[in-house]
């Protein structure tokens, strides 16, 4: 007898799908930030129809300073009309959560224009699942509008995914309008949806799953880091579903898939280094430097970006 399909696993043809891309910080040959370069890769994404999500982990936001993270918000408010940007504490395991600096964070980036993601940490990650609830629901009274974030281990040593019955809770907060799940894996992103679906069909499951970009075709919208290589092509990408053109729609992802299972490899941090090869490729920054105490990948991985550049039509 055949498993039963995944309730959450339904195909739903012909969606608007909402594309959030994890916007890359670009570096100089010196080891400065390329702000020119960024705030043009801002105005790209925002063009392409996709909303710039900034001080992320695509934006280097663990080696950010403050001031550095303020810049960033600072310059995407000059060069987009909507944002949505990483709330981060730095902290230390063991350190306790600290509900008053995520607090400024998220009112940092309200005021400045954006809709805070409230970033993992060691304290707000240590909770158990109805602190973690709770933690939420106390931001929510100084915030009407943020996304929560479930981000795996893979990325961060303080990564964790909550079980079901926690992020059911995260649904009965309502300034929380979605969450970004990050654990690379289908099953739960399926329980998810379902959930979503009996409870509160109006929140967002964004899916930071960029080993499965194809979790759209289900219900899942995104908010991802692969995409910061090609805004250009995601976009085209969900216009071909909304149009209900699915060979179409499959042809593009395959090629983004083919791509995201390049970049993601262990160990998956090196991703942030393959998109500033694949941009300077493009000719969109000058430089593929990362900041000290980044993952840099291989000179050689060049040449399987240069040829999946050319085959999604992006390198002459």
């Amino acid at each position: 007898m055949s498993e039963a399909p995944h309730p959450g696993a339904v195909v739903r043809p012909g969606r608007t799908i909402t594309g959030m891309s994890a916007t890359l910080l670009p570096y100089t040959d010196d080891g400065g930030i390329d702000w020119p370069g960024f705030a043009a890769h801002v105005e790209r994404t925002a063009a392409a129809g996709l909303t710039p999500a900034v001080n992320m982990d695509t934006g280097y936001v663990q080696l950010l300073d403050d001031a550095t993270k303020a810049e960033v918000l600072a310059t995407t408010a000059r060069h987009c009309n909507a944002f949505v940007a990483g709330a981060h504490i730095a902290d230390e395991a063991g350190d306790a959560f600290d509900p008053d600096r995520y607090a400024l964070e998220l009112d940092r980036i309200a005021t400045g224009g954006g809709t805070p993601v409230v970033f993992p940490s060691h304290g707000l990650n240590a909770l158990d699942a109805d602190g973690w609830v709770a933690a939420h629901s106390r931001l929510a009274q100084g915030c009407d509008r943020f996304i929560a974030f479930e981000l795996g281990p893979m990325f961060v040593p303080y990564g964790r995914i909550y079980s079901l019955d926690a992020y059911r809770g995260l649904l009965d907060i309502d300034a929380c309008i979605g969450a970004k799940h990050s654990s690379l894996e289908r099953s739960p992103e399926w329980d998810r949806l379902a959930l979503r679906d009996e409870v509160r069909p109006d929140f967002h499951v964004f899916t930071g799953n960029d080993l499965a970009i194809d979790m759209v075709r289900y219900g899942s919208d995104y908010l991802l880091g692969l995409s910061t290589f090609g805004p250009d092509v995601f976009a085209e990408r969900d216009r071909r579903w909304a149009a209900g053109d699915g060979s179409g729609f499959g042809e593009l992802n395959d090629l983004l898939q083919e791509l995201g299972d390049l970049v993601f490899r262990e160990p998956v941090p090196g991703y942030r280094h393959n998109a500033a090869q694949f941009l300077r490729l493009r000719g969109w920054i000058g430089s593929d430097q990362v900041p000290q105490g980044a993952v840099r990948r291989p000179d050689t991985d060049l040449e399987a970006l240069t040829d999946l550049g050319h085959r999604l039509g992006v390198l002459g």
